[in-house]
């Protein structure tokens, strides 16, 4: 039985591929998919499909888009989540900054180089009209260090999905200033072309299963409430995500692909932009 080595975020967008995973759906059709939970986000999954330590990642779109031109040896070969991502502007429940224009020439936590957190601080920078020369960060790993940057004023605003810091902002260890949604679909399924070239049928038996189980998702019965409990979040937050959120059982367009480009092209993230056959695949 071929095996997969999927990554992805451990957040609440991907609990359909735990279902399949736990409910056997995927060795009912003769693969095995295995999950490796990436809490640092992006930039760590970005260098394990370049490293072959995962076949496949569930990974936010603009980030795979700028590490594919970068030279990572992966293809996009579907959109996930179809929605933007909502991105939280937080700073420590204590912190002085009320709104986001205080922030302007300050330092924001980011988990690595070419994460979504590092990626996103540049568009939001673009939206404010700030000096995008003069983006400072500290790379903090993960959620719980950017508890402790923003604590110890090592940094002082964080940007992390709305919903999965949710729970920080109503602890009062984070205090949300602001949201900054993607302007484009948030999370695409990349692949690395070793497992496209070798192990195509494979993932084409991989989306299928995956595809069944997203199409009708948010009516399964109290899935909000196994979102709510899995993920420790409240059910008004979850409900509330679930009506924001789409999944999507389609390749991503080359629309969508052109103005990631040209956002990523204007914020000097990427020095070139490339044909959409170098960034896609058709399975």
């Amino acid at each position: 039985m071929k095996t997969i080595k999927v990554g992805g975020v451990p957040e609440h967008f991907n609990l359909p591929w735990h279902q399949c995973i736990e409910q056997n759906k995927f060795e009912n059709e003769g693969i095995k998919v295995t999950w490796k939970d990436f809490p640092e986000g992006t930039g760590a999954m970005c260098k394990a499909l370049r490293a072959g330590e995962i076949d496949v990642a569930v990974i936010l779109t603009e980030g795979i888009i700028r590490d594919i031109i970068n030279g990572n040896p992966a293809k996009i070969i579907q959109t996930y989540i179809a929605s933007p991502l909502i991105w939280g502007i937080h700073v420590d429940a204590r912190s002085p900054y009320k709104n986001v224009e205080d922030l302007e020439g300050t330092k924001a936590a980011i988990s690595r180089e070419g994460s979504g957190s590092h990626l996103m601080a540049y568009v939001n920078a673009e939206h404010k009209n700030w000096d995008i020369d003069n983006l400072q960060f500290e790379i903090i790993n993960n959620l719980e260090g950017a508890i402790e940057a923003l604590k110890n004023d090592e940094a002082q605003y964080f940007m992390w999905e709305h919903f999965t810091t949710k729970p920080l902002v109503d602890n009062h260890t984070f205090r949300l200033v602001a949201d900054c949604p993607t302007p484009w679909p948030c999370f695409v399924i990349a692949a690395t072309d070793d497992s496209i070239k070798n192990d195509s049928e494979a993932l084409k038996k991989m989306l299928k299963v995956l595809n069944e189980e997203t199409k009708d998702f948010k009516d399964q019965e109290n899935i909000d409430i196994s979102l709510s409990e899995r993920y420790q979040q409240k059910l008004e937050d979850i409900r509330k995500w679930l009506d924001l959120t789409q999944w999507s059982q389609q390749q991503i367009s080359k629309e969508d692909l052109e103005k990631v480009q040209k956002n990523l092209l204007r914020l000097n993230l990427i020095e070139r932009e490339v044909s959409h056959n170098k960034l896609i695949h058709k399975l």
